[in-house]
């Protein structure tokens, strides 16, 4: 049997399983969805965000991307964010990263990974801008674990920088901002960031809307 045909031996077991507890949840899933949150997370695979929150299908509306990241330029993450804050009007929107990534690490060090620099090229700002703080650390996973915080610290202030969410923030009080690293060893999650509706941004990146 070929690898891809195990997955869909696989789909046809779990639909099987879901109608045997709910006759009708497909119907259901099928009508609309109303999530209540945001998920932008890293790509690897290790990291599926319905499984280490343990929620259903339709419960998180999710983006993914290398190393979590919030850019601004980043046309697909934006129209996600827009389409997620502005129609399904989530009420969380959650940047977690993961300890152990394999982007942040790259971004630290000093090899040329051809197009995938430009990418990485905000982690190394998001290093630079705490060097002195990374520097105090001996240990190299020590500073590897940190930067993955700082980096999911930059992300969340990234987020609330937008006019996507300065503007649902005037008008709707909502979404609330959060930042979590997940735990590949343990399984767990730590909150690292916590922004309510309304935080400062800074004065240079805040809005004002007629």
């Amino acid at each position: 049997m070929q690898e891809y045909q195990r997955l869909l031996l696989n789909n046809k077991a779990w639909a099987m399983d879901k109608l045997a507890e709910d006759e009708s949840f497909f119907e259901r899933m099928a009508l609309d969805q109303k999530p209540n949150f945001l998920w932008i997370g890293c790509s690897d695979s290790r990291v599926p965000a319905e499984e280490i929150t343990q929620v259903e299908p339709g419960e998180i509306f999710v983006h993914r991307n290398v190393a979590n990241l919030v850019v601004h330029t980043d046309m697909n993450m934006l129209s996600v964010l827009q389409y997620a804050v502005e129609v399904l009007k989530v009420k969380h929107v959650i940047v977690c990263g993961h300890y152990g990534c394999g982007g942040v690490k790259a971004a630290m060090s000093n090899k040329d990974l051809g197009l995938i620099n430009k990418w990485l090229r905000s982690i190394k700002d998001v290093y630079h801008r705490n060097e002195q703080e990374l520097n105090l650390l001996a240990d190299e996973q020590d500073r590897f674990e940190r930067l993955v915080e700082l980096n999911v610290h930059e992300q969340v202030r990234n987020l609330a920088q937008t006019t996507i969410i300065q503007r649902s923030w005037k008008k709707f009080d909502a979404p609330h901002l959060h930042g979590w690293v997940y735990g590949l060893k343990t399984g767990l999650i730590k909150e690292i960031l916590n922004l309510p509706p309304g935080s400062p941004v800074g004065a240079v990146y805040t809005y004002d809307f007629d």
